[in-house]
């Protein structure tokens, strides 16, 4: 049975926080990938940066819904249009990536990395060992997969 560590690719490109979103942009589009690691001085992951994650950046802001009640104002949705703002204003990869990384282990079956992709709508994994990238697993490797595992 295939894992990840049959899959991943090993030479992970990564991004530093303090990276500017331009360089960000810049990357990706230089390595024609769709997402990064963030890590730090310690080659520690510290969250991950995608194409979803810049393209929201430019997104339209939505407004928080007032509804009136009796003499007092409610405000819908604000603490997401506090965090969207944010996110709009970044100008670093450290604002814009998302912390709560989910990853996989080398030993991770193709089957509960399908499901995991499936089920949370996340394309790109990175493989760690301890806190430390030692691959990541993308779209892209699960068809590559699909293709080397029909061969055998």
């Amino acid at each position: 049975m295939l894992t990840a560590k049959d899959i991943m690719t090993k030479d992970v490109i990564t991004v530093r926080p303090e990276a500017t979103v331009e360089d960000l942009a810049r990357l990706l589009m230089e390595h024609k990938i769709s997402g990064v690691p963030v890590v730090d001085d310690n080659k520690k992951i510290v969250g991950i940066v995608t194409e979803n994650d810049l393209i929201r950046k430019n997104k339209r802001l939505h407004i928080p819904t007032v509804i009136r009640l009796f003499d007092a104002y409610i405000m819908l949705g604000s603490d997401k249009a506090e965090e969207e703002i944010k996110k709009m204003a970044a100008t670093t990869v450290e604002e814009i990536c998302t912390e709560n990384v989910v990853s996989i282990e080398e030993e991770t079956s193709l089957e509960d990395i399908a499901t995991i992709m499936a089920e949370q709508h996340i394309h790109l994994l990175p493989v760690l060992s301890g806190s430390n990238v030692v691959g990541i697993v993308g779209k892209a490797d699960m068809v590559r997969a699909m293709t080397y595992d029909a061969s055998k």
